[in-house]
């Protein structure tokens, strides 16, 4: 009875084991074929078991990319793998070796990206809409003519955020996006 319990027990153990991820941080370039604009850090995650896994990525990292695939299951991103709020996650057996995506500076936008343009935005029947347009982790709106009768008052009937504008209880105007990246 007893061998019994320890050939269980070294199973569960073995089981264990293989549900946990290496997670592995170098500072090492990524794997030959070097590729330039990673920078020296690199990050090794692998999908345990075909489960979803997280592995944390450097502070200063905004974007990822896949650099070398050590798994067998495929890595495509947004479906086995992405990155978000500070970490790389694998999932479906994908497994690989990640860096900084654009030497650290994750997406960047194509030429005549920063630009001016006007949007219109308008509150039907006095509700909350929103008019979603990229502005930019450094772009603005203004306001530039209202047409409503309803006031619009900047923080309490519109407002802007990264992902666009806001208007609210009636306001109505053309905005002028300062999109900036």
């Amino acid at each position: 009875m007893r061998k019994l319990a320890l050939i269980v027990a070294g199973a569960l153990l073995g089981l264990a084991g293989a549900a946990t991820a290496q997670v592995t941080y170098g500072n090492q370039p990524p794997p030959p074929p070097n590729y330039p604009g990673y920078g020296p850090q690199t990050v090794s995650c692998g999908s345990p078991r075909h489960r979803a896994l997280r592995c944390a990525v450097p502070g200063n990292w905004r974007g990822v990319r896949i650099v070398q695939q050590t798994s067998k299951s495929a890595c495509i991103e947004g479906q086995t793998w992405g990155y978000d709020r500070g970490s790389v996650w694998v999932d479906k057996g994908c497994g690989g070796v990640f860096a900084a995506g654009n030497g650290g500076g994750g997406w960047r936008p194509g030429p005549g990206w920063n630009r001016e343009f006007m949007v219109s935005c308008g509150s039907p029947q006095h509700r909350y809409y929103f008019c979603q347009v990229d502005i930019g982790p450094r772009g603005h709106a203004r306001l530039q003519r209202q047409y409503s009768d309803a006031a619009c008052v900047e923080g309490s009937t519109w407002g802007w955020n990264r992902a666009g504008i806001w208007v609210d209880k009636g306001c109505g105007g053309h905005f002028l996006v300062s999109r900036r990246w």
